[in-house]
């Protein structure tokens, strides 16, 4: 019985939490998708069928994965060409040190990088 009070008081909480973070959300209006999903899930738990959190969790995750690849795509092809250029740089140091190192070897220059 105990054990019941407290879970009815802690969904009573989330979902007083879930109310005032939509009451709120002036600026970032929940789309239709949000909306849909919170109203499922409590109108699952008022009607006492039960809601597969780990599933509807998985979802979720999944959705703000592929939402946060398709940003990351964006934001690569923006940034690729600095960053090629920077990988050549820094490869034609590494060859140009090399090459100053192999023509050093057999003499008697002596240097501190090779």
């Amino acid at each position: 019985m105990f054990k019941k009070l407290i879970l009815i008081n802690i969904l009573f909480a989330g979902m007083l939490w879930i109310f005032s973070s939509i009451a709120s959300a002036d600026e970032k209006k929940l789309s239709d998708y949000h909306t849909a999903v919170v109203g499922h899930v409590i109108q699952s738990t008022v009607n006492g069928t039960n809601v597969d959190h780990a599933k509807l969790l998985e979802s979720e995750m999944q959705k703000m994965g592929h939402q946060f690849a398709i940003q990351m795509t964006s934001i690569l092809q923006q940034y690729l060409p600095y960053i090629m250029d920077n990988m050549m740089t820094q490869l034609r140091l590494e060859l140009d040190k090399t090459h100053k190192c192999l023509l050093l070897k057999d003499s008697k220059i002596k240097d501190k990088g090779c």
